[in-house]
């Protein structure tokens, strides 16, 4: 989900595409969203953003009609302001586009009003974002870990009594009251780089930096070679600032995100390990996870769905009954094959000419027999399967001849395979049935006149 660099680099953008536009009109929220209505009564406005930890502040300036104009004049009328709150949830961001067609989940739009006319939209395909309209930063949530360094370092290590901080440091960073921007990719790769098992306590790893805090006392200060843990809270997220594009992207699309796929170097890794914490995030690590982990262990995979995962066994099943068959077939054709040789080696040491013609005699009826059962198999039916070497007409045939694999057995069927087992079908026993038939019917009929009678 979008953490401290993605809002960051988000407002950065709203910024750029609203410099000098004016917009107005409604704020046209889509049907399918249940967050709040914005009632904005300014005719035009400007747009300008700020970003602090996870949330996004969206500020509307009304321009009266002299500043629309981009008149020199002055006006005695003070400016009026709103202010919208986001928070992006698991895949919220801004577009700029053409104002044409909404896209299909922009939830939230602003249109300008110079020609063509634009949109800046907050898109959200799977609606986890909110966003609160007249509000200001979250109380809930703590100084910055991006521009706020000092509050944040301070606000943690003033903490450290509280019971939160008895939990694993990995799901500690997740709180947003102390680490405001911090989010799953982010702690894997501090943690990483400072070779800190995940599931180990958090005040564990937090009470040495405490005697780091700048005091007039003469107390020794540990030395630490390197940016320590909070340190690198705050250095970690400005590295994937630096890095430019959109940071993590849940499409994973374009260079941009090549580029921060590169500079990871834990998170979603193939050689690193990976397990749900107790809130079933998952955390990626290296090593040892730690005393804290769950006992329950749940290990994230690629996903593969059920169709291929069947197709994957049909296949690699063709391929055993294809082998199975190649072997056996080679199996007759390896006598072949060394006869031949022997054959070519006989010829070379003057054997008997008599000898070699045996040979060609032999190989040519085994290719023979092969190529047979090869066509059997290929034109096998149910018919073969009937037990008609003792019978010689069809009516002899009992019903437990029959196939048993459902298919329907016709005279014409009997007949190719009575003549493929060299027996025939007696005609004067079909033309005694037929007479048979006959007189029944007759007696049938004169037997109903009588009764009639």
């Amino acid at each position: 989900m979008p953490e401290g660099p993605e809002l960051h680099l988000s407002s950065r953008f709203v910024n750029l595409v609203c410099k000098n536009r004016i917009f107005g009109g409604q704020i046209i929220k889509s049907d399918v969203s249940r967050q709040p209505v914005v009632e904005w009564e300014a005719p035009h406005y400007t747009i300008s953003a700020e970003s602090r930890g996870k949330e996004v502040k969206l500020t509307l300036t009304s321009q009266s009609d002299a500043q629309n104009d981009r008149l020199q004049t002055t006006s005695n009328e003070k400016p009026r302001t709103l202010n919208i709150v986001f928070q992006f949830g698991m895949s919220g961001k801004f577009d700029f586009y053409e104002a044409g067609e909404l896209m299909k989940h922009a939830h939230l739009n602003f249109f300008t009003v110079d020609e063509p006319k634009m949109v800046l939209s907050f898109v959200d395909y799977r609606r986890f974002g909110k966003w609160q309209v007249g509000a200001d930063w979250s109380e809930e949530r703590g100084p910055c870990v991006l521009f706020e360094y000092p509050k944040f370092r301070e606000n943690v290590l003033n903490n450290l009594n509280k019971p939160l901080f008895n939990r694993s440091i990995c799901e500690v960073m997740l709180n947003q009251q102390y680490f405001n921007g911090i989010g799953n990719y982010l702690r894997a790769e501090i943690l990483y780089r400072l070779k800190i098992p995940p599931f180990v306590s958090a005040r564990s790893v937090l009470e040495p930096l405490v005697a780091n805090i700048a005091d007039d006392t003469d107390q020794p200060k540990i030395k630490i070679e390197g940016p320590d843990f909070l340190h690198l809270c705050h250095l970690v997220p400005l590295e994937v600032i630096n890095l430019g594009g959109t940071g993590y992207d849940p499409v994973k699309g374009g260079e941009s995100y090549s580029a921060f796929e590169k500079w990871l170097q834990c998170y979603c890794k193939p050689n690193m390990k990976n397990m749900a914490d107790h809130n079933k995030r998952t955390i990626w690590y290296s090593g040892q996870a730690g005393p804290m982990a769950p006992t329950e262990v749940k290990v994230r995979g690629k996903k593969q769905s059920r169709k291929k995962i069947k197709k994957e066994d049909q296949s690699e099943v063709k391929k055993i009954k294809l082998e199975e068959k190649s072997t056996s077939e080679n199996e007759d054709l390896k006598e072949i094959i060394v006869k031949s040789n022997k054959q070519n080696s006989a010829t070379e040491d003057n054997v008997d000419v008599a000898q070699v013609e045996e040979l060609k005699k032999e190989s040519g009826k085994k290719k023979m027999k092969l190529q047979k059962s090869r066509v059997e198999e290929k034109n096998g039916n149910a018919v073969s399967d009937l037990k008609v070497s003792k019978h010689t007409s069809v009516t002899d045939l009992k019903l437990s001849d029959y196939p048993t694999d459902g298919t329907r057995v016709t005279r014409s069927r009997v007949k190719v395979f009575l003549n493929q087992a060299g027996l025939k079908l007696k005609s004067s026993q079909k033309d005694g049935a037929t007479a048979e038939n006959k007189e029944t019917k007759i007696k049938k009929r004169s037997a109903r006149g009588k009764r009639g009678n």
